[in-house]
């Protein structure tokens, strides 16, 4: 046998082999419990890996060598879950995609990515119709039955493609720890997606480090509520996968629900949203709630104000840890444990993940000391392999020998990262550089405001003007005057907003980010 094969095969890693040794150590446990309705389902890891198995070698039948792409188009769920891993067992590419984006986004990834087969929810079998004449590589469409919906016969059910495969291991199937696992898409606020290349190596240190970062003990009970398309939900779910716990999958967000949830599973970690712990804590069931297994709540995208974090610690008792990242550096690239700092105001990012290094750099490549400005930079196998497809961008984010995360931030006295702004979101009016956070976190400590969002504005006097887009509370009277007065009393001159635009709400991408790209072009009309 060749060396350099010989090598790869005794110091494999591979996303799809954790299963198997699941199968073999916990082969009853529990894996995924799904309600679907008023039915409980469950899947112990045995039947989880044959599962996989089954649809990896159900690929065979499409004629999909390795490496090539399937991509995943859909709602949480098992099916899903199935798919995502059979991939990775199978030696193919995952292409997990946003079911939000606009349609023609949509076909854009599926074209850029060379999708040869894709995997969906019946419920958006009308999306891929609008769209189908415009996709140039895909070949097989396979529909997971959700609801009732009638399906065109060129779309294969999912339970009639998984007959099609066998139970067993492949052990043909050679896999290199950087091999492609997915091809993940930005989100796509300032233009057309790009597609991050994420290997093997990359998804299974990060569930290692996760697990400890997160408290996550052998066999803990965690939630999939944010959508699965998304880095930070996979790496949760993996991470509980690979530990030996149980994944309770939701479809959706519904308060109520999801209280029920925790207490009936005995959920020991959850991960949401700030605004969907908000939800949390005013749902009038609240205060019926056994929260006794519960001990560790993530929360990330955005920071949760201050009177929130305060509020959600003394009533779920539990430690709340802000985890961060971003698509082309696996998640988490930082870890905030809230709970132990509420001293620390602002968006603090916090210690460097296990397996990453974490510095501030200016724009010649110097390693800023602590307590200065610069642009956040991450080196270690967590780092994407690369931009698919555009070499430019690959190489203008890992300049120096790190990788640029497009975010200002610096590093305080304790080692902390605090987040000062996106790059592109800096605020430059009248010589002054104003971080838009910083405003916005004022802002959204008037307990009148729901949702906030500044952005700079042209300005012929002061180059850019500071505009804040604001949410109110349902029935509160807030006019422009008195929230500037807010302002006043709480920022400096240069950062008060010169104009407040109230809407109802804020363009939104799905994992929860302010489309700013689009606030700024709204308020130059």
């Amino acid at each position: 046998m060749d060396s350099a094969l010989e090598k790869n095969l005794i110091q494999r890693i591979a996303v799809g082999d954790v299963f198997r040794k699941r199968a073999r150590n916990t082969p009853n446990r529990i894996a995924v419990v799904e309600h679907r309705g008023k039915e409980r389902r469950t899947i112990t890891f045995w039947e989880l890996n044959q599962e996989l198995n089954r649809f990896a070698d159900a690929t065979r039948t499409l004629d999909l060598q390795k490496g090539q792409k399937v991509a995943l188009l859909g709602l949480n769920s098992t099916e899903y879950l199935i798919a995502l891993y059979g991939t990775a067992k199978a030696g193919l590419t995952a292409v997990p995609i946003n079911p939000g984006m606009a349609p023609g986004d949509i076909a854009y990834v599926l074209n850029h990515a060379e999708a040869d087969c894709i995997v969906l929810d019946s419920l958006l079998v009308p999306l891929v119709e609008a769209i189908k004449e415009t996709l140039e590589t895909v070949k097989q469409m396979i529909v997971i039955k959700t609801e009732a919906e009638t399906v065109p016969e060129a779309y294969l059910e999912f339970d009639a493609f998984m007959a099609r495969g066998l139970t067993q291991e492949n052990e043909e199937v050679i896999i290199n720890d950087r091999d492609i696992f997915e091809i993940l898409y930005t989100s796509g606020t300032t233009g057309r997606p790009k597609g991050v290349l994420v290997s093997h190596l990359s998804v299974y240190i990060s569930s290692l480090s996760s697990a400890i970062e997160f408290n996550m003990a052998s066999g803990a009970t965690t939630t999939m509520v944010l959508p699965i398309f998304h880095c930070a939900q996979q790496v949760l779910t993996y991470a509980t996968l690979n530990a030996g716990g149980t994944v309770t999958v939701m479809r959706q967000f519904d308060p109520g629900q999801f209280l029920g949830t925790i207490e009936a599973e005995k959920v020991n970690l959850t991960f949401c949203l700030p605004m969907m712990y908000r939800m949390l804590l005013d749902h009038p069931d609240i205060k019926t709630r056994d929260f006794e297994n519960l001990h560790t709540c993530v929360y990330a995208m955005t920071p949760m104000d201050q009177p929130t974090l305060e509020e959600c610690i003394q009533v779920f008792k539990a430690d709340f840890i802000h985890g961060t990242g971003q698509t082309e550096c696996f998640p988490p690239t930082n870890v905030f444990r809230a709970s132990d700092r509420l001293d620390k105001q602002g968006n603090y990012w916090g210690d460097s993940n296990l397996t990453l290094d974490t510095a501030v750099m200016d724009d010649t490549g110097r390693l800023l000391p602590p307590n200065q400005v610069g642009e956040i930079v991450w080196r270690g196998p967590l780092v994407m392999e690369s931009y698919y497809k555009d070499e430019k961008a690959t190489a203008e984010s890992r300049k120096f020998g790190w990788h640029h995360s497009g975010d200002l931030g610096m590093i305080d006295d304790q080692g902390l990262l605090l987040f000062v702004d996106r790059k592109k979101d800096m605020i430059k009016s009248g010589g002054e550089n104003i971080a838009s956070i910083k405003v916005e976190r004022v802002i959204l400590a008037d307990p009148r405001i729901q949702q906030v969002a500044v952005v700079g504005t042209p300005h012929p006097h002061w180059v850019e003007q500071v505009t804040a887009f604001v949410v109110t509370t349902p029935n509160s009277e807030l006019s422009e005057a008195a929230l500037i007065q807010v302002c006043k009393k709480n920022l400096g001159r240069f950062e008060v907003p010169k104009k407040i635009i109230f809407v109802d709400e804020l363009p939104m991408t799905s994992t929860g980010k302010i489309k700013k790209n689009l606030l700024r072009q709204m308020a130059t009309d």
